[in-house]
């Protein structure tokens, strides 16, 4: 008997609807990849829901919003949040520019919507930053700081703006490790002393220069003391800084793990010590608020934010925030001695996904019927479409 495959595709679709039901978004997907130096289009479809809409205008809109403060703290019309509309476009009535071709996704939507539905294709500008909260604490109420992300798709009447229907659906913009780790992190560090004679070096190593969410920081160090002080401790913390790229001066570190160790100590002077410490960094182990995490979409773990990749790391004009990662090594030579320190900075990021299941089709099935025998006279693959509603919140 020949073999027969029959094809399915499902389609995953995320959907959106207004308080009155009257202005629909769907997605295809809500995590959008920052390549660097381009980032994906956000494709979908907006239905408008039993409209006369001629005397309408329906728009949809990319829309970033930067929170810099706490929202119980906005008192007499003053607000810490800015948001930026970074691509519009008019629905209808429809200008002059043509519509781009509408992907696979767009033509089930619009054939099992049927009239009053609009694809929409929005891209997202050079430099957009991406998207990123900082953790809150306990008694804090409202929405995180830090930047976030929307597709917010309006109706409202041509002759009274005032009366308008909107939706906003949260997307993420996110970034993937590269696929070429940088050099290994080493650095050498010396520090003598007045009145003195020698000087005392520590040489600090990581094993690696790239680590995913999860992954175990070996520190490897040598001190060598030619001087006449004594290394009484050492420190290791894993420290993440945030530039919040907007302000003059926005400068922000968060100690996210830490280990203080006298195993080998004391380091009298004209000896050496090699040693090796392991940290491993993660949002539960800070317990303290402040720091930077993904921005995280409504149920989904969180972990530490990912570093920011900058096309050119002299420019830092954008706006939002910059995440960086380094390790501290700290000698403790007393109240007198002072202390030395070595810093080595690395790449905390998730590693990049298999492509294919972060296409629209994101589920392929197969089915085997042994019993066909002309393969030609089979049906061709059949679509279907698998809805998500999104519970709605007030943005």
């Amino acid at each position: 008997p020949t073999l027969f495959i029959n094809m399915t595709v499902t389609f995953r679709v995320f959907k959106k609807a207004s308080a009155d039901g009257r202005v629909t978004v769907y997605l295809g997907r809500r995590d959008y990849i920052d390549h660097v130096t381009g980032s994906d289009p956000v494709d979908g479809v907006l239905h408008v829901d039993r409209e006369f809409i001629n005397d309408k205008k329906v728009t949809v809109q990319l829309v970033c919003a930067f929170r810099y403060g706490r929202e119980e703290d906005e008192t007499m019309g003053l607000s810490f949040k800015k948001e930026l509309t970074l691509s519009e476009i008019t629905l209808f009535p429809h200008g002059e520019e043509p519509y781009p071709a509408p992907t696979r996704l767009q033509e089930r939507l619009l054939s099992k919507l049927g009239k009053n539905s609009f694809p929409f294709h929005l891209e997202f500008p050079q430099h957009s930053p991406t998207s990123v909260s900082l953790t809150m604490n306990s008694e804090d109420i409202g929405e995180p700081c830090g930047v976030e992300y929307y597709v917010r798709g309006t109706i409202m009447s041509a002759t009274e703006p005032e009366r308008f229907s909107q939706v906003n659906m949260a997307i993420r913009k996110i970034q993937f490790a590269p696929t070429k780790p940088g050099r290994q992190p080493c650095t050498v560090v010396r520090k003598d002393f007045a009145l003195s004679p020698g000087e005392l070096e520590l040489e600090a190593t990581l094993n690696k220069q790239l680590y995913h969410h999860g992954d175990t920081i070996n520190v490897a160090m040598c001190i060598k003391n030619n001087s006449s002080k004594t290394v009484k401790k050492i420190v290791v913390n894993v420290v993440q800084c945030i530039d919040v790229a907007m302000f003059s001066g926005g400068h922000h570190t968060a100690k996210i793990a830490s280990v203080e160790t006298i195993e080998g100590c004391p380091v009298v002077p004209g000896s050496s010590l090699q040693k090796q410490i392991n940290l491993e960094p993660t949002v539960k182990a800070t317990g303290r608020y402040g720091v930077a995490i993904d921005g995280r979409l409504k149920g989904d773990d969180a972990s530490l934010a990912s570093s920011t990749l900058l096309a050119d790391e002299n420019n830092r004009d954008i706006f939002g925030l910059v995440v960086s990662y380094s390790v501290k090594v700290k000698l403790m030579l007393g109240a007198i001695g002072g202390e030395l320190t070595a810093e080595l900075p690395f790449v905390l990021m998730h590693p990049k996904p298999d492509m294919r299941k972060m296409m629209k089709a994101d589920t392929i099935q197969y089915s085997r019927d042994e019993d066909e025998t002309d393969v030609d006279g089979g049906e061709p693959a059949r679509d279907s479409l698998r809805m998500e509603t999104l519970r709605r919140r007030n943005v």
